[in-house]
């Protein structure tokens, strides 16, 4: 279940009475509470309630429409545990399985945070890039699989997903912008590490020829854009099912992005175009693999609900902004 808090400003002294409306007309909220002039800023009143996770959404869209985003605020967070016979009749009453229900506001909130170009997501993804390179230089699956582990850039391709579902142009410049500096900057780095393991003969000569246990970093096949497909298809529904970070850390090491990425700018360095070459095109198909699974999920979501006869519109996305 999900923690649904309110805040009914003063200035509209009728909200919090249509929000209880709301809430008791929902037969999936219960231990609905209002705390009268609990709120400072801006003051007013306080309704709390705990949702079944299934009817989140509808109850999200019916406080939107009221107002309660522009004169107060909506806060939701995850319950891990609730003890209540009345919690599990609004779980049973509710309709579909909690574990199935999207929150379209968590969920744009989640990707649209991981979409931005921050310092933290550079600097993984940067390290990460590193690593696969080592992996590569010294032949070695384990630090690859590392590098797959440690790379953050699931986060702008599920967003770039999502804007695209939406249309949302800022979201994907947010994402896009994301992923080409981030991605850039990695690139440099670790181009300009490899030059000076050269320099100073820490690569050795055979580096680009000894790839038996990494040649899937640069080998392109079928079963490249396969792989993709699946592992896009496994992180948006844990992400929409707001699952934990178990299931993402399989997808991260299902996918070639990062590993192909260190692998380039070591063949660049080395003067091999080739491999340089089939690198960068198994980072973009991995890319779009990935994006276009996330694409497909959030299609068929958005048809889902509208087959219920709820909104079609989804909400604005705050994260990213």
């Amino acid at each position: 279940m999900n923690r649904l808090r309110v805040l009914c400003p003063d200035d509209d002294r009728g909200l919090a009475d249509r929000v209880l409306e709301v809430l008791a007309a929902e037969p999936g909220a219960v231990h609905v509470v209002r705390l009268r002039g609990a709120a400072v800023d801006p003051p007013g009143d306080v309704v709390e309630a705990d949702v079944a996770r299934e009817s989140v959404d509808e109850v999200l869209d019916a406080l939107r429409e009221l107002g309660c985003v522009r004169r107060g605020g909506i806060v939701l967070e995850t319950l891990d545990t609730v003890i209540s016979d009345a919690a599990d009749r609004a779980e049973e009453a509710a309709p579909g399985e909690g574990v199935d229900a999207v929150v379209w506001d968590e969920l744009l909130s989640r990707t649209g945070q991981g979409a931005r170009l921050s310092v933290t997501f550079v600097v993984m993804l940067t390290i990460a890039c590193l690593l696969g390179a080592i992996g590569v230089v010294t032949n070695s699956p384990v630090t690859v699989v590392g590098a797959m582990v440690l790379g953050p850039e699931f986060g702008p391709l599920a967003a770039l997903a999502v804007a695209l579902v939406r249309r949302d142009g800022a979201l994907a410049r947010t994402a896009g912008l994301a992923l080409g500096a981030g991605f850039a900057i990695a690139l440099a780095v670790t181009a300009l590490a490899a030059a000076g393991g050269e320099a100073v003969g820490l690569v050795p000569e055979d580096a680009l020829t000894n790839l038996s246990g990494v040649e899937f970093v640069y080998q392109v096949g079928p079963f490249s854009l396969v792989v993709a497909l699946l592992a896009g298809v496994a992180g948006m529904v844990a992400l929409v099912a707001g699952e934990g970070s178990g299931v993402l850390v399989g997808v991260f090491i299902s996918v070639t992005t990062v590993p192909a990425a260190g692998f380039t700018a070591v063949a660049v360095v080395l003067g091999d175009w080739a491999r340089a070459a089939s690198s960068l095109l198994q980072l973009a198909v991995n890319v779009a693999g990935i994006v276009l699974a996330g694409l497909v999920v959030l299609l068929i979501v958005r048809g889902s609900r509208r087959r219920r006869g709820l909104p079609e519109s989804l909400p604005q996305t705050t994260g990213a902004r």
